[in-house]
């Protein structure tokens, strides 16, 4: 059989999908999981750019995103990009597709540092941050996948929200003022704690004379210095590791110290000592809820090693916030937190390997005068506020039953 022949069928497959998306009102976007139409090579090469323009390309590309609002890009060879606009991935029915060499140029032009290009080698991915000219900055992960490239690009906006445009609980906003301790943030991937924790620094920016120290990987927020002197240090350019740059931040007469994340004992160690040692300590740990949080940091360790962790713990530890993204009424996505700060209570069921079973019912029994917000209270607070609907509050509830009676008025 010719190629021709080959051919004509998948041209007219894809002239028919292309049809139905026009009738049903989709003009350029798909939303996934939708399959992508069948590929056509020369389809392809019309979208695509000669190497020497991908970069503008891209450019192009993340201001398309950034009009969008979108939070992530995702490249992969020889595919459609696809954004995720307020938490769902849409297909860019129509945008330019990366090949190979394409995908290779971009990624080259990401890395400014040889290592860079050894650890993508070696470890087959990368994390970095990047930033394109009059376009913005992004956090970027690039990686093989089916031996090919692959990239998602997280976008971070310049402007840094402050914590009233998050409409975050007025408890959140009062740690800024915290003297001394640790303040943990947590929540999964993409739930927006490297937003909410840039909005506190840059409060403490604005507010206090402090020297504000921040080990991140990568540097995403850029800070402007208001009241405060700021230091930002990127792992793997400023720094070898957490453990390491924690260490010498501690010789560096900081304030008020961000970390990007504790990852290990270690780096758990080195932070509960900083906040030991009167600074005041904001990091993020990945936990479903505070309860949780505290369960994991103590479980991180073994043996004897485990009580005196406690005892860090509950002396040093000032509050923990726990954060999920939800869809709003405007369309977008709005913070619900859970809070729970470190009362006399809470400092007893750390101690206690019984008692700190109970702590997740103490925050749901208690109220913002004890220094507790409940998640399901905050979805309350929000449908109050006319930010999410009804049936959304719901939908993320912890206790679907207990809320639905509350919003009814019992």
């Amino acid at each position: 059989m010719s190629l021709t022949h080959e051919i004509k069928p998948n041209v007219a497959k894809f002239e028919r999908w292309i049809m139905e998306q026009k009738s049903n009102n989709l003009d350029n976007i798909e939303t996934m999981p939708t399959p992508e139409p069948p590929f056509d090579r020369r389809q392809s090469e019309r979208g695509k750019t000669s190497n020497t323009d991908a970069f503008l390309t891209l450019g192009a590309l993340v201001r398309k995103a950034l009009d969008k609002d979108a939070s992530d890009i995702h490249l992969k060879t020889d595919s459609l990009p696809v954004f995720r606009l307020d938490g769902v991935l849409v297909r860019q029915i129509g945008e330019p597709v990366f090949d190979h060499a394409q995908m290779e140029l971009l990624a080259r032009k990401m890395m400014d540092r040889p290592e860079q290009h050894d650890t993508l080698q070696q470890k087959r991915q990368l994390d970095l941050s990047f930033s394109l000219e009059n376009v913005g900055r992004m956090r970027v992960n690039i990686f093989y996948q089916s031996g090919s490239l692959a990239m998602a690009l997280r976008i971070i906006r310049t402007i840094i929200p402050t914590p009233e445009e998050l409409f975050l609980p007025d408890m959140v906003k009062n740690f800024v003022h915290l003297e001394r301790g640790m303040v943990l943030m947590t929540g999964a991937t993409g739930s927006g704690k490297s937003t909410t924790l840039a909005a506190l620094m840059n409060e403490i920016n604005k507010l206090y004379s402090k020297h504000i120290l921040t080990i991140e990987d990568p540097v995403e927020y850029i800070f402007t210095e208001a009241k405060s002197m700021v230091n930002q240090r990127e792992l793997g350019i400023d720094a070898v590791s957490y453990p390491e740059a924690l260490r010498s931040a501690l010789r560096e007469d900081p304030d008020v110290i961000l970390m990007g994340e504790m990852r290990d004992p270690e780096s758990i160690e080195v932070a509960l000592t900083a906040a030991e040692t009167g600074h005041l300590v904001f990091t993020t740990l990945h936990a479903p809820a505070a309860a949780e949080t505290v369960d994991r940091i103590i479980s991180s360790f073994s043996g004897p090693s485990q009580a005196t962790i406690r005892s860090k713990l509950a002396h040093n530890l000032k509050a923990v916030i726990s954060q999920r993204l939800i869809p709003s009424e405007d369309g977008g996505r709005i913070a619900a937190c859970e809070v729970m700060t470190t009362s006399a209570l809470i400092r007893e069921m750390i101690l206690d390997p019984i008692k700190i079973k109970e702590i997740n019912d103490l925050i749901v029994a208690g109220k913002e005068s004890e220094g507790m917000l409940s998640f399901d209270e905050s979805l309350f607070r929000l449908v109050k506020q006319k930010k999410i609907s009804r049936n959304t509050a719901l939908r993320y509830a912890s206790s679907v039953t207990n809320l639905r009676l509350k919003l009814d008025g019992f």
